[in-house]
């Protein structure tokens, strides 16, 4: 599985420098000289909960020592044995064991003898983690476009309402680095396509990732979980993604917006730092180099009766099918046109993946499997077919079983993301009478057995290594597929796991930061995201995810340009590793910039977790 390049080229325009300081690193106590890695939100009491020191020399005689909120000693900790170093710096990596901490409460870990740390502050105690899914839900609503904007600490104003008249264009020409090498056509139109999300730190709406952000929205509120706004938002996404398809056509829009410009002849929405409302204010003709900035192109899946790409047909239709799931109980009518629409793009599914399609360019997201998709589509279908009483029921569930089957001969050990989502088509298709649910547990287990052997070689248990592309959301996805499997079977073997995957994006990572902006003690303050950085308000992106540590190389590029940071903190530098970088900086997109995918992953997760730890320890699916 290729991950996402999630190339931006947006150029910074010089802002007033701000410099703030890193926060609490973990390593408060004075003299200290070593750092204790945790879960900066906490643990539930029934969870394993294991911290990682990080010392610069043999740290064999340390002793750990965990305190309350009043400074009393309350437990007496067990420092394990040595694991691979971080780098040259803190050579000597070890666990920390708190698993008898159950009572609920504020502490903060101390070790001494040889070596010096104390952690942060971090809670022990039940529904930790649902404010971590409102606030992922406020991100969605801090990035809508369109008119229908949500009252909040960004002061959003309607934005590209000129995409309610747009222009079809053909799918433009890049080179193999994603650049565009020719100028757009104009092909059709207009078209309605106003309203959505923003992909990312940028004002591109993509129907890749907006149905995926919803697959996972649309299970948390069919499931139960109780989340201020969930709906009304998930309804904002559901109304964009219906106007991306033309049923009249046989047409499905991928896109709204182009990112890069062609050189010497208009600019593209990654050419400009700047606030979505002013694409409003372009005073534009054709030709102007703005032009495609506020008259925004959009472009098309195929031409009209040409089947669909699979991997798309398959995640869209598994979107409304889920849509069918949560109205089925309030708005039968309602319901009943989802799943059509549902059927209607599944139909149009070619039957090959030769030609993946997800945005312009496809290095943005290049996804290489569509099997998982598909199944995931007609699984959905199945539970909303019987829910309605479709007689169309039986032959989706033949269809996705099939689809599954194909996928797991492949032996696949992909974890749930934007780019495979088998993990969920698992948990989904388990859910229904008939299907073989022996094969399904199977290939979950082996995901997850690939996953915890990963994490066994890393010294802080990532199952995603120390950083890259998609980082946290990564490491969210074997969160979310180790809750999954537990929620499914009622088998809490991966529990452990779970908290661990968790844990690292949380705080215990090798920098001591959380991935969650407004998540923890130390966590980004300076995202790569145009909202957060131009609304003039001192309010924080709170829920929004980042990609986390990335490729060195990468961090290093970017950091190289010629404009001053608008947002920067105090240096991590000390935790780097020769592969792995990571910086809190507005420039840095590859270690800093959120996405409706990595935040969608995250509110899974988060959901996930707080349904499990909500029940007391011991009880089937805790």
């Amino acid at each position: 599985m290729l991950l996402g390049t999630r190339l931006r080229r947006l150029l910074v325009l010089p802002l007033i420098v701000v410099l703030l300081p890193v926060g609490s690193c973990g390593s408060s106590h004075p003299e200290a000289d070593a750092f204790i890695r945790v879960d900066q939100i906490g643990y539930a009491p029934g969870e394993q909960k294991i911290a990682v020191l990080m010392a610069p020399r043999d740290a064999a005689g340390a002793r750990a020592t965990v305190i309350d909120a009043s400074g009393d000693k309350v437990l007496d900790a067990t420092i394990g044995a040595r694991r691979a170093g971080w780098n040259d710096r803190f050579p000597d990596v070890r666990p920390v064991d708190l698993s008898a901490l159950t009572r609920p409460g504020t502490y903060k870990i101390r070790v001494e003898g040889g070596v010096r740390a104390e952690s942060v502050p971090f809670r022990v105690g039940n529904s930790l983690f649902d404010p971590l899914v409102r606030d992922a839900v406020g991100y969605f609503q801090a990035h809508r476009d369109g008119a229908d904007q949500v009252s909040g600490p960004f002061q959003r104003q309607p934005a590209h309402l000129a995409d309610r008249a747009a222009t079809i264009y053909e799918t433009p020409d890049f080179d193999d680095d994603g650049t565009l090498t020719g100028e757009l056509t104009g092909s059709g139109g207009p078209v309605d396509v106003e309203g959505g999300w923003y992909d990312a730190g940028d004002f591109l709406k993509f129907t890749h990732t907006t149905a995926y952000a919803l697959i996972a929205m649309l299970v948390v509120q069919r499931d139960g979980s109780a989340v201020d706004g969930l709906a009304a938002e998930t309804r904002h996404g559901l109304d964009w993604l219906t106007k991306m398809w033309n049923p009249q056509a046989g047409v499905l829009y991928t896109q709204v917006g182009i990112g890069s410009g062609l050189s010497g002849s208009f600019l593209g929405d990654h050419d400009t730092w700047r606030l979505p409302q002013a694409d409003d204010q372009l005073d534009v003709q054709p030709g102007d180099d703005q032009y495609y900035q506020r008259y925004r192109p959009v472009f098309r899946a195929a031409a009209s009766g040409e089947p669909l790409s699979p991997n798309l047909a398959g995640r869209v239709a598994a979107a409304f099918a889920l849509a069918a799931q949560v109205r089925t109980g309030t708005d039968r009518a309602l319901a009943t046109r989802y799943l059509a629409l549902a059927a209607q793009i599944y139909d149009a599914a070619g039957s090959g993946g030769d030609t993946l399609v997800t945005a312009e360019p496809r290095s943005f997201y290049p996804e290489d499997s569509w099997a998982d998709d598909m199944a995931l589509g007609a699984t959905e279908l199945a539970l909303a077919g019987a829910g309605l009483g479709d007689p169309r029921t039986a032959e989706w569930l033949r269809t996705a079983s099939s689809w599954a089957s194909g996928y797991m001969e492949d032996g696949g050990t992909e974890t749930l993301s934007v780019y495979d989502v088998s993990v969920l088509a698992d948990a989904e298709l388990a859910r229904i009478p008939g299907a073989d649910t022996d094969a399904l547990r199977a290939d979950l287990e082996h995901r997850l057995d690939a996953a915890v052997k990963a994490a066994a070689t890393n010294p802080m248990s990532a199952a995603a290594g120390n950083g890259g592309s998609d980082y946290a959301a990564r490491q969210l996805g074997f969160t979310a597929a180790a809750e999954l499997y537990q929620h499914t079977f009622h088998d809490n073997r991966y529990a452990a796991f779970a908290t661990a995957q968790r844990g690292v994006v949380l705080g215990a990572n090798g920098w001591g930061t959380s991935l969650v902006v407004g998540a923890g003690t130390t966590y980004p303050r300076c995202p790569h995201d145009q909202i957060a950085s131009l609304a003039g308000t001192s309010a924080r992106m709170t829920g929004a995810v980042v990609n986390g540590p990335n490729d060195a190389d990468r961090v290093l590029e970017l950091l190289d340009g010629p404009e001053p940071s608008p947002c920067a903190t105090g240096s991590l530098a000390a935790f780097d590793r020769d592969d792995a970088h990571y910086v809190d900086d507005t420039r840095v997109s590859a270690t800093n910039e959120p996405s409706i995918d990595f935040t969608a992953t995250g509110l899974l997760a988060f959901a996930l977790i707080g349904r499990l730890t909500a029940a007391p320890p011991g009880t089937p699916g805790s």
